[in-house]
């Protein structure tokens, strides 16, 4: 399994940039493989012939997804963004997070997702236990295929944690942005480090996670 990066370079990076740690910049060509799905809200400026519109139903996902998500509460709502020009995205000054998914399933939060390319396919699966003490819920979206898709973290720099068969990592919910790879993930209750700091409740726990891939967290909580 290869494991996405964050690419870094003009090469590895054409139509997508980042202008600042903050803003995401998006080179359209007017072909369909550079249109991309975004966050609804999300555009700051654009330049050029650029149209908007209402992703539809499921974010783009289609009938099934829509009724998945109407049925979890797991709301994805996007638009459609394609033309020729260049749009920058942000939301809430959250510093934004690039992958480059190839054929591999990222999960994150519906909130999470800033923009996405077209090409890519969004769902909702069970993710299991529900957060009733954090903003996780039952569900999450998943987003699979080949192409780009960025993060938002509303607490700061984002933190790549690597996870393999040796070394099974455990994260606090209200930190967790998302993760990539062949992954399990499990809930560890009764959190003996929330009784130090007075947070101590029957519906404390934490997020374990198994396999091989990436884990990506925030250094706030939310």
């Amino acid at each position: 399994m290869s494991v996405p990066t964050v690419p870094n370079t003009e090469e590895e990076l054409v139509s997508w940039r980042l202008e600042t740690p903050r803003v995401l910049v998006v080179d359209l060509d007017g072909s369909k493989g550079s249109a991309v799905r975004a966050q609804t809200g999300s555009m700051v400026a654009y330049e050029g012939d650029v149209q908007f519109k209402n992703a539809g139903m499921g974010g783009g996902g289609g009938l099934r997804a829509a009724l998945k998500q109407r049925v979890t509460g797991e709301s994805l709502s996007l638009m459609e963004v394609t033309g020729r020009g260049t749009v920058h995205f942000a939301v809430d000054a959250g510093y934004v997070l690039v992958l480059d998914l190839a054929g591999d399933t990222l999960k994150a939060e519906s909130e999470g997702l800033l923009c996405l390319q077209d090409s890519l396919k969004t769902d909702v699966t069970f993710t299991g236990l529900q957060g009733a003490s954090s903003g996780q819920g039952l569900f999450t979206t998943t987003v699979t295929g080949h192409g780009q898709v960025a993060l938002l973290s509303l607490g700061g720099p984002p933190i790549a944690l690597r996870v393999t068969p040796q070394t099974p990592l455990v994260v606090d919910p209200d930190a967790y942005i998302g993760a990539v790879g062949s992954l399990s993930q499990s809930f560890v209750t009764d959190v003996s480090w929330r009784n130090l700091i007075g947070e101590s409740s029957g519906e404390a726990f934490s997020l374990r996670f198994e396999g091989q891939g990436v884990v990506y967290i925030q250094p706030e909580e939310r």
